[in-house]
């Protein structure tokens, strides 16, 4: 897992690249808590374009996130998720939370 950070002001983005699986979940976690827990963003971006497979554990993170940066007030999205991705997206419903571009 890849992960690279992009600041713009108050939005972190964040690419991900590889696989989200229950192997690389828990490091992607401590990561950007970190990074959020640290700064103060009121929106991020999860750019899944490098993200090749997702399961449930990257289900979990990406949820996990949400929770985090919605205590701030925040907004979190998803972008660039590539079709294999989105299906898995779609099928968990993580679309009637977090806004899917």
């Amino acid at each position: 897992m890849n992960i690279q950070f992009i600041e713009t002001g108050q939005v972190l983005t964040i690419k991900l690249k590889g696989e989200l699986d229950h192997h690389s979940a828990d490091e992607a976690r401590v990561m950007i808590d970190e990074k959020i827990k640290n700064e103060r963003y009121n929106k991020l971006v999860i750019d899944l374009k490098g993200l090749d497979f997702i399961d449930s554990s990257g289900i979990g993170f990406v949820i996990g996130r949400y929770k985090v940066i919605r205590k701030r007030n925040g907004v979190i999205e998803i972008v660039n998720a590539g079709k294999k991705v989105r299906k898995i997206l779609d099928m968990s419903g993580i679309g009637k939370i977090i806004k899917i571009k």
